[in-house]
């Protein structure tokens, strides 16, 4: 499980017959619901990449590009198949027992309201500043965050996935013409950012956590800790961030050429 790649559960669709439990973990798991929040999340950092490097960001013909790039049903599907290969052989029924029960169910609800929360800048900067204060007061829910960070190794797993994108990114960019950069000068411009990265990410983590996780009380958050410490928590961490990295990566990729378009047909 994590922050940035893992939810909590309930299923709230009938699922088809015969479906396999790998779909009854993806389903239970809400991920549709999820893949459908990253891509608010694309549109707006879209908008918000239009407004750093072209001079007409709102335009119909950006806004198109960005809603090629992130169709929902190639994502979903993406990461569907990632999912079911990475946890492939893992034993699932715990984690289906944990995940469609009523603890679980709360968990994902809490998950994704604070997700979709925080596409709102000005909700995010609040949270931000609430994890700030939080420190400050020495408040002891951030241990217990602590600690579900590093179960679920989720600074490491997101800076990496981060700076793996931007590397994707750069390289579409290069591939569509916009600018000329060796994968020697992409590694370093991206290794540059690591620091800004990490604590942003770190940040970030905590905000979230804070925000979904405050209505729980530390008992209910310790069982989740110890759901995500166990090996079949583990391994559904792993398959997550497997499965949801390589899509970020396409993401970013794909957002590279189509952002070198833009730029080119401004510069006509």
């Amino acid at each position: 499980m994590g922050a940035l790649t893992s939810f909590g559960l309930s299923a709230l669709w009938a699922l088809p017959a015969g479906a396999e439990p790998v779909d009854d973990l993806f389903e239970a798991l809400r991920l549709p619901e999820m893949i459908g929040i990253m891509r608010e999340e694309g549109m707006a950092y879209g908008d918000e990449l239009g407004r750093d490097m072209f001079a007409d960001s709102a335009s119909a013909r950006w806004t198109g590009m960005l809603d090629d790039v992130y169709d929902t049903t190639r994502m979903e599907a993406a990461v569907r198949e990632d999912f079911a290969e990475a946890i492939a052989g893992t034993d699932l029924d715990p984690l289906l027992s944990f995940f469609e029960g009523e603890t679980g169910q709360r968990i994902v609800g809490l998950e994704l309201e604070a997700r979709r929360a925080l596409i709102d800048d000005d909700v995010e900067q609040a949270a931000r500043d609430g994890f700030r204060a939080a420190q400050v007061d020495e408040d002891p829910r951030l241990d217990q965050l602590g600690r579900f960070i590093a179960v679920n190794d989720l600074l490491e797993a997101n800076v990496a996935g981060a700076l793996n994108a931007s590397f994707q990114f750069y390289s579409g960019l290069v591939d569509g013409g916009a600018m000329q950069l060796s994968e020697g000068d992409i590694i370093s411009d991206v290794w540059a950012q690591e620091e800004e990265t990490r604590f942003d990410t770190e940040e970030w983590l905590h905000a979230f956590l804070l925000m979904a996780y405050d209505p729980l009380d530390d008992e209910t958050l310790d069982t989740y800790i110890e759901v995500s410490a166990s090996e079949e928590g583990r391994a559904l961490n792993q398959a997550l961030f497997a499965a949801f990295n390589a899509m970020y990566d396409d993401l970013s990729y794909a957002l590279g050429p189509v952002a070198a378009q833009q730029m080119q047909g401004q510069d006509l």
